[in-house]
């Protein structure tokens, strides 16, 4: 089944190239020149993935990032000005589960969409007797990406899934944040340990009822994160 692809970039030159590259590979790409026109394409379409540049008419990038992930998980790969770190981390808080600087190789912006829907795609291929975790009130279904704490829904990003479902399935085992980089973005992610932390505040604002003083995922100072159900 080939994947699907949306590309968000004001940059006709650029989209056309992307999609071409994309489609010679057997994926299905879709475009979006705007932020409005790409958060219409996303409601009311399926997408594997999401490339979507910073700086876009209507609404920037961090606007639709944000709009998403109010009402959906698919991965967004965030195309970032080159040596801005600020706009990486704007991009991961506002809920991008990557970034890729421009100007981009169109070889590793392939490389990244395979990784990234690899690691997206891989829990459906599990055993559903793997599939549901319970731990205190907190049930998490790994075929759907889904969780649940009482009978409330929590929606949260991929990477802030697999990043709580590593924890959960070792509860009061510390994970360093280099360790959590490693598990959950891979040993070939160029980015650094700041991508953990702002993936566990993310993390503890939405599941936390006091992010401050947190039930679910702790700080062992000095040391890393851990989960205590």
């Amino acid at each position: 089944m080939s994947r699907r692809v949306l590309v968000v970039d004001d940059e006709k030159l650029i989209v056309k190239g992307v999609r071409f590259s994309l489609e010679q590979d057997g994926m299905e790409v879709d475009c979006a020149y705007d932020g409005e026109e790409a958060l219409e394409k996303i409601k009311s379409n399926e997408y594997d993935i999401v490339l979507l540049d910073i700086m876009l008419p209507k609404m920037n990038g961090f606007e639709v990032c944000q709009q998403v992930r109010e009402f959906s998980d698919v991965p967004i790969l965030m195309l970032t000005a080159k040596g801005d770190d600020m706009d990486k981390i704007l991009g991961l808080e506002y809920g991008a589960d990557d970034y890729i600087t421009k100007p981009f190789n169109i070889l590793e912006v392939k490389a990244r969409i395979k990784a990234i829907t690899r690691r997206t795609t891989k829990s459906a291929k599990q055993k559903k007797d793997a599939a549901v975790i319970k731990a205190s009130d907190m049930t998490l279904d790994t075929d759907s990406k889904r969780l649940h704490i009482k009978d409330q829904e929590i929606n949260l990003t991929s990477k802030e899934f697999d990043v709580l479902e590593l924890l959960v399935k070792n509860p009061d085992k510390v994970y360093s944040r280099e360790k959590l980089l490693q598990l959950v973005w891979g040993s070939q992610y160029p980015g650094d340990v700041r991508t953990v932390d702002v993936h566990i505040r993310r993390l503890r604002e939405k599941i936390e009822v006091n992010p401050s003083d947190p039930k679910y995922v702790h700080t062992k100072w000095g040391v890393g994160y851990y989960f205590k159900g």
